[in-house]
């Protein structure tokens, strides 16, 4: 089974202490995670990892540790509005320096999982 990571946007912005946008990107991520798990394939959402640990930890602990994980996956797939996340920037170039696949849409992942399996 493929693993796939989520990246997308996870706090709010421009401030940072709207609750309910940061939980709207939550959802967001959460709602295509579903999709890559019905996809059949396992998935990592770090939005839905630390959702509750805001101000637990200095931001970069979060992003270095989703960083880490995004590493030992499979492909990525962006939410449709990662470009407006630093932390999702960072991600993408990661997952591309690496090789790592990355998609933009659920229909192009399932594309490349259902190939991966026909091969």
């Amino acid at each position: 089974m493929k693993l796939v990571y989520v990246a997308g946007p996870f706090r709010a912005r421009p401030d940072p202490s709207n609750q309910w946008e940061q939980w709207e990107n939550i959802r967001r991520a959460a709602t295509l995670a579903l999709e890559v798990w019905r996809s059949g394939a396992s998935c990592i959402c770090p939005h839905m990892n630390t959702a509750f640990f805001e101000g637990a930890a200095e931001a970069r602990v979060w992003l270095d540790g989703d960083l880490e994980q995004l590493k030992r996956c499979d492909a990525v797939i962006m939410t449709p509005d990662w470009e407006r996340s630093i932390g999702a920037k960072a991600e993408h170039a990661t997952a591309i320096e690496r090789g790592i696949p990355v998609f933009y849409d659920i229909q192009a992942l399932r594309g490349w999982l259902t190939a991966d399996v026909a091969a």
